[in-house]
């Protein structure tokens, strides 16, 4: 008796895995994100308060992107392998990831003039974090990292093809009007962010953590730039985005191991 392999196309294709496979995911996902913000752009014209600012042009928009993701999983069987224990758990030191990232963003919380910004503005806000974190860690720390580990790429490309792509994504904010050089530092800070997202993800063992701590991560930064308390405490919090270069670039010279490339679980009948 033998067996057949039935899977799609479309199955196929994906489980080959590979950086190529990888960036063509990201872009894609990055013209749907676009085109489906353009369906709440005459919302976001059609009023000047900041809560409803918040929600028509980052909430709603990233929400989406997410649900494209989430069918995109879908399609390709992954969602219970991607929301699943790690092939791979990291190392003691790893967890200097985790601390940094949660440091930073309490100070950031900390340092917020809540009176100012408004409970409207504050909701808003964090409900749009959730929706980053899921939509950006399940593109960049769950699909590219499956791709790539699918080709049975070492975890040191992994960590960096992850890493720059999620940089390269805010590299459309140029297009938006932000100028040159404030985009060419989000561009680094996003690099050395992926890189302890990455590392998050190996050490926690599962992505729901790296979702969340990018979760923290977006309001507080926004909220505490937007709004922000007077003390010396702002200005310890506004040190965060050097740490996380830092941290991210030092730390990235010590990933190691390998994943061997998965094998494609598509249905299996007798032929």
């Amino acid at each position: 008796m033998t067996e057949t392999v039935t899977a799609s196309p479309w199955r196929r294709f994906w489980s080959k895995g590979g950086w190529w496979r990888s960036l063509l995911l990201v872009v894609a996902y990055y013209v749907l994100y676009q085109a489906g913000s353009l369906l709440f752009l005459p919302l976001a014209e059609s009023t000047d308060d900041p809560a409803a600012q918040v929600w028509f042009t980052t909430a709603l928009p990233i929400a989406l992107g997410g649900v494209i993701l989430v069918l995109f999983g879908w399609s390709v069987g992954w969602l219970r392998e991607l929301f699943g224990p790690q092939p791979i758990r990291g190392s003691w030191w790893m967890w200097i990831a985790v601390g940094v990232v949660v440091l930073f963003n309490v100070l950031h919380f900390a340092t917020v003039d809540y009176g100012k910004a408004g409970a409207g503005v504050v909701i808003a806000w964090i409900v749009a974090g959730l929706f980053i974190g899921f939509a950006e860690e399940t593109l960049t720390r769950g699909y590219v990292v499956n791709l790539m580990r699918k080709a049975g790429y070492r975890e040191i490309a992994v960590a960096l093809v992850s890493a720059a792509l999620f940089a390269a994504l805010h590299s459309g904010n140029l297009l938006t009007g932000q100028a040159l050089l404030p985009t060419m530092i989000q561009l680094v800070y996003t690099f050395g962010f992926g890189i302890l997202m990455y590392l998050s993800l190996r050490v926690t063992g599962n992505l729901v953590w790296p979702i969340l701590l990018h979760a923290t991560t977006d309001p507080s930064i926004f909220l505490q730039t937007l709004y922000p308390a007077g003390g010396g405490l702002t200005a310890i919090a506004s040190l965060g985005n050097f740490a996380v270069i830092g941290a991210g670039i030092i730390m990235l010279f010590f990933i190691r191991g390998k994943v061997a490339p998965a094998e494609p679980t598509f249905d299996e009948k007798p032929a």
